[in-house]
């Protein structure tokens, strides 16, 4: 065989090399991929891995970002490549890994351009696993967290104005479970505990769609006991805010049963801050 094409067949295996991967056993006896260490340049690697990413093969592209960061690990490459892997994880739903990964980044690039995509990319982990509100929420609240930290650490850029919309459904969610645990301390007649969860959805979201319920629902917990001028306080600050909700009429009909004329209490002349100032007291 002439010279060269010894040296292209040898060019030829190494490269195939450098794109197979060989099985190594993980805790457990599951198989984890590695490639084989084929030394190359810090941007050809990062090609490699974004051209599988590219194709959405999320699996083999980690495996060139963390080949970066393991042959180049102080090049600019293995910066980038670091924020790929946190996003690759994110894309084939490794949440863990990449939050963790996200969060090496910022422990190690604090003042890096590319910072606050990192903790977006962070929030946005624990945004995609909001369950429904019958469900524990704790991953909820850690979305919440999350975006409240993008919003208040880069409060001007679009990542921001993107986790304040996502913010409003995430608060929906958390007054949601609030409503679905006081809606059951109701039915089981445990009012002093459904008042409790009630009061927080008014206190903590007051502008998510759950808010008319939860002041009705208090109306009917302080009628259940009896507290008939606290159920009258409360359906008028609903009938002040939503005159127009299903939820007030709800309120005035069963008010009506106990000589209450709340459109009366409503339309009363005010001094101005009363109604501010009566929300204070009741939450």
């Amino acid at each position: 065989m002439p010279v060269k094409s010894i040296y292209r067949t040898t060019a030829l295996v190494a490269l195939a090399l450098s794109l197979s991967a060989c099985s190594t056993l993980g805790i457990g006896g599951n198989k984890k991929e590695k490639l084989a260490y084929v030394e190359r340049p810090a941007e050809s690697i990062y090609n490699q891995g974004f051209d599988r990413m590219e194709r959405q093969d999320w699996d083999r592209a980690k495996l060139f970002f963390q080949e970066v960061e393991r042959q180049h690990p102080f090049s600019k490459w293995a910066r980038r490549a670091m924020l790929m892997q946190a996003y690759a994880n994110y894309r084939s739903t490794d949440y863990e890994e990449s939050v963790a990964t996200a969060e090496r980044f910022i422990g190690l690039h604090p003042g890096n351009e590319s910072t606050p995509y990192a903790y977006y990319l962070i929030a946005m982990n624990y945004y995609d696993q909001i369950y429904d509100v019958g469900r524990d929420q704790a991953t909820t609240v850690s979305a919440e967290a999350a975006l409240q930290q993008v919003v208040r650490r880069y409060p001007d850029s679009d990542y921001a104005r993107d986790a304040r919309l996502k913010l409003e459904l995430t608060h929906d969610h958390l007054a949601g479970k609030e409503m679905s645990i006081g809606r059951y301390y109701l039915k089981d007649n445990q009012h002093l505990a459904a008042i409790g969860r009630f009061k927080n959805v008014v206190r903590d979201y007051e502008t998510t769609s759950q808010t008319e319920e939860a002041l009705h629902r208090l109306v009917e917990a302080y009628t259940s006991l009896g507290i008939i001028n606290e159920a009258k306080l409360v359906g008028s600050v609903l009938g002040y805010n939503y005159p127009s909700s299903e939820w007030y009429e709800d309120s005035y009909n069963l008010l009506s049963k106990y000589g209450v004329d709340l459109n009366a209490e409503v339309q009363k002349p005010r001094k101005q801050g009363y109604w501010s100032r009566l929300r204070e007291r009741l939450f």
